[in-house]
């Protein structure tokens, strides 16, 4: 198993991200393009000390950017929806 710093890469701090924390208790990552389910749980129970009770994970394919007459793509990614046990949350902004 990787490390977890090479796992979960970023929060996804979307508009929609933030709805899903709010009401049903999903937090969005980016994560390596390599991980799966299994790896991705062990790093956020890790890494926040809480516990896991389903992860989703989705690959999102690259856009085509243009700049002037050049044309080139994004990234591909891969998102991982983590849903917490209840009583379980992540504090993501540190204003505690």
């Amino acid at each position: 198993m990787a490390h977890i710093t090479d796992v979960l890469k970023k929060p996804v701090l979307t508009e929609k991200s933030l709805l899903l924390q709010q009401n049903e208790n999903k937090y969005t990552f980016d994560v390596d393009t390599t991980a799966n389910k299994i790896e991705v749980k062990q790093a956020v129970e890790t890494m926040f000390d809480v516990k896991v009770d389903s992860v989703n994970i989705m690959n999102v394919k690259p856009k085509t950017k243009r700049m002037g007459k050049y044309v080139g793509k994004t990234n591909k990614r891969r998102k991982a929806i983590v849903k917490l046990k209840e009583g379980y949350e992540i504090n993501l902004f540190g204003d505690e």
